[in-house]
């Protein structure tokens, strides 16, 4: 068993690896194939006999290397304000210090007292650049009004940028997750910002730390999106955090959260999944996984699966099937599933590894469904969860 799970284990970094090469490969060809001029000759006054005609095969027309739209740096074609800083993070167990890099984006304009936040966690092999070119958030930021951060996974807590979103131990996740939230905090009482209005989004191993960022701390965040995440609740190290990609949670959605989390006093979490059915590092298995979970997160189904209260509503078009999951006619969990999307961003810029053209754009989707959502001082989200035992 040990040595299937790394087998398993060591095929999934593989594939990580393999997006990333195989598109700067395609880059590099993009860039070889740039057409070359001739280089140009006087004409000689010399009179030569004139030469048999050769035809000549016409070269056929070669297309100009695709550009980022923002690059070179993330804040390219945007008008506010890049800021690369780090924050000083409680430190963990055995550790002096723990300093966490990010980056802030804050768009010009507007009132900062009144300006949302949104976090972005990136998934293994990105930095902070990558992501924020890629997903185009920043361009968003400025059109709507709310500032971005991007926490950065240092190399030094992992060679490939991983989070570690499967152990909640103080050395590890746990530790990563409280440093996200201590940096949220520091940004608040620093800039202003709205309190009542803080999401966090993820892809990936990103997407990992964004489930326990709502499962440990859900009263700092008013709505979570998750993009090409794993279920959360059975991992427990880097193999088996690789099986969960790889195949799903092995045990129950439900019985998972309700190992983890006090249902019945949880205050509840409005949820966007975010998936590709051609995603061959994280399974689409784990889409449904998620859904299923945070419909027991939000009290939508009970302990055994079944239906409590809400609609669900389905929308299909142009190979993207919608569903939500809905309650006083207010979206509450939204699963986007797209049809020939791999392990990527969907609606982003193909010019990055870990970002494509194919699909809805997921940013815009995560800020539409973001800026309905509100968490209140009383640490519940502004819509209302029932308080009486229909949750238990």
């Amino acid at each position: 068993m040990a040595k299937s799970l790394s087998k398993i284990w060591l095929r999934g970094l593989k594939r990580l690896l393999a997006i990333q090469t195989e598109h700067a490969q395609k880059t590099a060809k993009r860039v070889q194939a740039r057409p070359v001029r001739a280089a140009t000759t006087k004409p000689s006054s010399k009179v030569h006999p004139p030469k048999p005609t050769v035809a000549l095969r016409k070269p056929a027309k070669r297309e100009a290397p695709r550009e980022s739209r923002v690059r070179p740096r993330a804040a390219a074609w945007a008008s506010g304000a890049w800021t690369r800083s780090f924050h000083s993070a409680p430190a963990a167990p055995g550790r002096l210090v723990n300093h966490l890099q990010y980056g802030l984006y804050i768009p010009s304009g507007h009132a900062h007292e009144a300006m949302p936040l949104v976090v972005m966690l990136h998934g293994c092999t990105q930095s902070i650049d990558e992501f924020a070119e890629g997903t185009r958030m920043n361009l968003l930021a400025d059109r709507y009004g709310f500032a971005v951060v991007y926490p950065e996974q240092s190399k030094h807590a992992h060679s490939h940028r991983c989070w570690h979103w499967y152990d909640a131990g103080d050395n590890a996740g746990g530790a990563e997750a409280r440093a996200v939230v201590s940096l949220v905090d520091a940004l608040v009482a620093q800039h202003g910002f709205d309190r009542e209005r803080v999401y966090v989004a993820g892809i990936s191993a990103g997407a990992g730390l964004t489930a326990l960022l709502a499962v440990k701390y859900p009263e700092h965040f008013a709505a979570v999106a998750l993009h090409s995440g794993p279920a959360f609740g059975e991992a427990r190290s880097g193999v088996t955090a690789m099986d969960v990609m790889r195949r799903g949670a092995r045990r129950e959605p439900v019985e998972l959260v309700d190992a983890t989390t006090n249902v019945a006093q949880y205050p509840g979490m409005p949820a966007l999944i975010v998936h590709g059915d051609a995603d061959h590092v994280v399974t689409p298995v784990n889409a449904d996984q998620l859904a299923t979970q945070f419909l027991r997160l939000n009290r939508l189904i009970d302990a055994n699966g079944e239906r409590k209260s809400g609609e669900t509503r389905e929308d299909r078009k142009n190979g993207v099937v919608m569903r939500d999951y809905v309650r006083g006619g207010r979206r509450v969990v939204r699963v986007c599933r797209v049809q020939g999307l791999g392990h990527a961003w969907a609606g982003g810029d193909d010019a990055l590894p870990f970002h494509s053209s194919k699909g809805p754009d997921a940013s815009a989707m995560l800020w539409e469904f973001f800026k309905h959502q509100r968490r209140t001082d009383a640490g519940r989200i502004a819509e209302g969860l029932a308080a009486s035992s229909a949750g238990r």
